[in-house]
């Protein structure tokens, strides 16, 4: 529906009920908030197919037929499509009023894998278990981070000439309390991600170069020194620059992920056609799905998902630039260095460009947590998106009114 059309009168009771209803639902009557959800929704359904595609031979020899892997991503998805309508249904001053407490949970979250209930997965300790069910409370973090980000420097505008306020509580001890909790776990990837949103959250939320210099070279020497001191991490840098070469030992990851997409060629092997997801490549339905799609739908479906988050990055970059207001601008953008800088984090180490840092596709690999977290977050920038129009629509009554 046009603005124009909106503003029509003489409607009816249609147009009324509407109006009555939209707190409750969404109306994504502009077309960058049609445009967001388009998007998101095309790359989950892009990563069910996959995910069905890709989990489908280790479902099986799990003793969870073909389609074990795809139900559990459906229902994921079937969870977090609502609590994304929600999160782009509520208000900007929603998001404001409850930044704090969001953090807060985050963080108490995130400090149960160091209790019982923590599990280990591939030595990272970054998961928690209750029964059968199981999450990994850093994804949720991520989100909260960025918003209670986006609220200190709205509440602390008039400060932000000098450094120490840039710096004071987002940096410290806010954000190192965040990531540290995360690399306590030793997930350094996840950690990478996240410092990598808090320094977008910062940029597009107006702090100075100076203080995101000084944020910056902590973080790199905090990422020299992680990787030093773990053997683990060397042998994957060196093992990566040495062009992959042990075929038996570290390098198998990449390199079959490598040889998945060979092998898909320009057109690909066609839905289902894969070999790599026959146990040859590990983490084929998760953190390499895209050497699976490379290989199952070709460059030209490698390709499109390139283009896709591009596209997402464009729309985002138009809801920053029409924010009404600090806030907005530091939690989309660290949003936008979230998802999209995370996709293409994943889509460089799967053609071979990074060494493995075990971070999924967002939106489109296996991995429930990952799945809600992301579209909570679309959701969120839906919110703003949807503010941004309100808050243009509110302009031009004004003009209108002079």
């Amino acid at each position: 529906m046009s603005e124009q059309a909106a503003s029509t009168p003489g409607r009816g009771a249609f147009g009324r009920a509407r109006i009555r209803l939209g707190g409750a639902i969404p109306t994504p009557g502009d077309p960058t908030v049609v445009a967001l959800y388009a998007i998101t929704f095309l790359l989950v359904g892009i990563g069910l197919i996959m995910v069905l595609s890709a989990s489908s031979i280790t479902s099986y020899l799990d003793d969870q037929g073909f389609l074990g892997g795809f139900w559990r991503q459906a229902t994921y998805a079937l969870i977090g499509i609502p609590l994304m309508i929600f999160a782009a249904t509520r208000t900007i001053e929603f998001w404001r009023r409850w930044a704090w407490w969001l953090f807060g949970l985050g963080i108490f979250l995130q400090l149960l894998v160091f209790t019982p209930l923590g599990v280990d997965v591939y030595g990272n300790r970054n998961w928690i278990q209750i029964g059968s069910f199981s999450a990994q409370p850093s994804e949720a973090l991520k989100l909260a981070l960025i918003v209670w980000i986006g609220a200190v420097l709205m509440s602390k505008e008039r400060l932000l000439t000098q450094t120490k306020h840039e710096l004071i509580p987002i940096v410290l001890p806010g954000a190192l309390i965040a990531l540290g909790t995360v690399m306590l776990g030793k997930d350094l990837g996840t950690t990478i991600i996240m410092g990598a949103s808090v320094l977008g959250a910062m940029y597009f939320g107006g702090v100075s170069w100076k203080a995101l210099g000084y944020t910056f070279a902590g973080a790199a020497l905090a990422a020299f020194f992680f990787v030093v001191t773990s053997q683990n991490r060397m042998d994957r840098l060196f093992g990566h620059a040495g062009g992959n070469s042990d075929y038996s030992g570290l390098a198998w990851q990449p390199l079959h992920g490598l040889w998945a997409l060979a092998g898909g060629g320009l057109f690909g092997v066609g839905l289902g056609g894969s070999k790599a997801k026959w146990k040859w490549l590990p983490a084929a339905d998760n953190d390499y799905i895209f050497a699976i799609i490379g290989e199952e739908l070709g460059m030209i479906g490698a390709v499109l998902v390139i283009v896709l988050f591009i596209v997402l990055t464009v729309f985002m970059l138009r809801v920053i630039g029409n924010a009404r207001d600090r806030f907005g601008k530091a939690v989309v953008g660290g949003i936008l260095v979230w998802i999209v800088g995370q996709a293409f984090v994943n889509i460089a180490v799967v053609i071979g460009i990074l060494p493995v840092l075990g971070v999924p596709l967002p939106l489109i690999s296996a991995g429930g947590t990952a799945l809600i977290a992301c579209l909570v977050a679309m959701g969120v920038v839906i919110s703003i998106a949807r503010d941004n129009a309100k808050h243009r629509d509110e302009i031009t009554t004004t003009e209108a009114t002079r």
